[in-house]
């Protein structure tokens, strides 16, 4: 950790590995995105890995989830969204995958949210967009969140980009974050990598910290 003016810049992901300032961002691991790529189980494993590990560090979990909206309720965006993702020329052809009612829209099973987790809905690709995730990690002190889920090039990108223009320290675990298209997604890495805001990992580093994290606290004695 490095100092300045009175401030902790953390340089490392030992640094950021903190309860107390640290959050975990479940990024849209929905049944009807999970099964479109082709390692969806092996990303939903490293994301089971992850979320297993920061429940028992005490790390605040927030997920998400794309919502679409009626085809009556949709905009400029969400027709240009819909139909580059849908491959149609027309917003007659479009057809929303994901409303809330839909069999897609859940989270799959084996992400289970607790009672003490948050579950955010958002149309847009930035999790920070039009939901209370920014206000939420404020109003707890947070000042860094790790992000897991799908897909990197799609979502996970632009969540990380917006949290370090918020001044948030961004942890992307690589290799639990799915992607649609393999060359898209190392791009998206290649220019978080250049941009520096971002700390990247991988599950069984993070895991491993986390773990340390909460043998230390195991260790802390109470005062009486």
């Amino acid at each position: 950790m490095q100092r300045a003016f009175g401030l902790d810049i953390p340089q490392t992901l030992d640094d950021v590995c903190d309860p107390t300032r640290l959050a975990l961002v479940v990024y849209d691991m929905q049944v009807g995105i999970v099964t479109q790529i082709e390692n969806g189980q092996h990303i939903t494993d490293k994301v089971v890995q992850v979320l297993a590990a920061a429940r028992k560090a005490g790390i605040r979990v927030f997920f998400t989830r794309h919502m679409s909206l009626p085809k009556e309720l949709m905009g400029v965006s969400q027709f240009r969204m819909a139909m580059a993702w849908q491959r149609v020329k027309s917003p007659n052809e479009v057809k929303p995958w994901f409303l809330r009612d839909a069999p897609g829209f859940h989270l799959i099973p084996e992400m289970n949210p607790l009672p003490s987790e948050a579950i955010f809905d958002k149309i847009t690709m930035s999790a920070f967009e039009g939901t209370p995730l920014d206000m939420a990690l404020r109003d707890c002190g947070i000042d860094a969140f790790a992000i897991v889920g799908i897909a990197m090039e799609i979502g996970i990108e632009p969540t990380v980009r917006q949290g370090a223009d918020l001044g948030y320290t961004p942890v992307v675990v690589k290799d639990a974050c799915g992607f649609g298209h393999g060359d898209a997604a190392d791009r998206s890495i290649a220019s978080l990598e250049f941009a520096g805001d971002a700390l990247l990992t991988n599950a069984d580093t993070f895991c491993a910290l986390l773990g340390r994290t909460h043998s230390s606290q195991a260790r802390t004695p109470t005062l009486p």
